[in-house]
């Protein structure tokens, strides 16, 4: 049998063109690609989604629809990088880390939504609390997260990166959607088990790529007798064996500067840190660091397509 085939549809875009660079240099995989100027082409597209013996697909929500209905076979698998099917009915949630027997249902199945980069942590962190009854599925939930100016696609990053805005002399982050619902709420809510969406509030930070997302956990919402230490031995444990989930260890006293909580931390990796903070007054802080096109976005997407091919999970991924 020969090498499998890999079409990235959208491989020119912030997330695809990631993707592609950490695929190329990969002698397992023969990466499909259209001649340029025909990329965008219907026929063409139709081809390498039937040929391909798995597709990845870096496209805004509609044309991610599209694709998926432009295959006409069985055999192809897909993993998709949009926001369009990530609660959709007969699709997988691609977060191997977030149940036991998680891994198993991706490499079986067709059908692979990529999570997005916000809901990550947030699942990872949330998910083992209320299954251990710490927190109940009714907390009222606030997150405050920090990401590159990446996540936003070519528009932002050009954006941010011309001059002529002055973006990248500012000394804050700069908050959006404070307004509207997050369209990475419906997510949150069906992976972590709460029964309504957090108050979220991001904000996008002068570089380009780096994540962080603040947690804060009210005493009056935690069960009684939880404590940051119990917060943590939970969190420890259940990713005590995972690759790209790192807990570390509990500082008391915190003894953190300027750098502790970098969202740049964790860049050109596939790794997520979850910290654990804790305060006198009995609340808890979990603060989780990752790149958000790495195991936000084109790092997670390169480990859902090797367990999809009965790879090694972490081939070509760094921790």
């Amino acid at each position: 049998m020969g090498r499998p085939t890999i079409f990235i549809d959208g491989h020119v875009g912030t997330t695809g063109l990631r993707i592609r660079e950490m695929l190329a240099g990969r002698s397992d995989l023969e990466l499909l690609e259209p001649d340029r100027e025909r990329r965008k082409e219907v026929a063409v597209r139709r081809d390498l989604l039937n040929r391909a013996d798995l597709v990845v697909l870096c496209l805004p929500d509609d044309a991610a629809r599209e694709a998926v209905g432009l295959i006409e076979n069985e055999a192809t698998r897909v993993v998709d990088a949009s926001t369009a099917h990530r609660v959709a009915p007969g699709w997988e949630y691609g977060l191997p880390e977030m149940a036991a027997g998680h891994r198993a249902e991706l490499a079986a199945a067709r059908r692979v939504s990529n999570p997005g980069c916000w809901p990550t942590p947030v699942i990872l962190a949330l998910r083992p609390l209320l299954e251990e009854a710490m927190l109940p599925p009714t907390a009222a939930v606030t997150l405050h997260g920090v990401s590159g100016y990446s996540g936003g696609g070519r528009t932002l990053i050009e954006r941010w990166e011309e001059p002529e805005t002055g973006l990248m002399r500012i000394a804050h982050e700069a908050p959006y959607a404070m307004d509207r619902r997050h369209k990475h709420a419906p997510e949150m809510v069906a992976y972590t088990g709460l029964a309504g969406a957090p108050h979220f509030i991001p904000a996008v930070g002068p570089f380009r790529c780096g994540m962080r997302v603040e947690m804060p956990l009210h005493v009056q919402a935690l069960a009684a007798g939880v404590t940051a230490q119990r917060v943590h031995e939970v969190l420890a444990d259940r990713y005590a064996d995972e690759p790209f989930v790192h807990v570390p260890a509990l500082r008391v006293p915190l003894d953190a500067d300027e750098f502790t909580f970098d969202p740049q931390a964790c860049n050109a990796t596939n790794r997520v840190d979850l910290h654990v903070v804790p305060h006198p007054d009995g609340h808890v802080l979990v603060v989780g660091i990752l790149d958000n096109l790495g195991k936000g976005a084109a790092g997670a997407a390169v480990q859902n397509l090797n367990l999809l091919l009965g790879l090694d999970e972490s081939t070509g991924l760094a921790t």
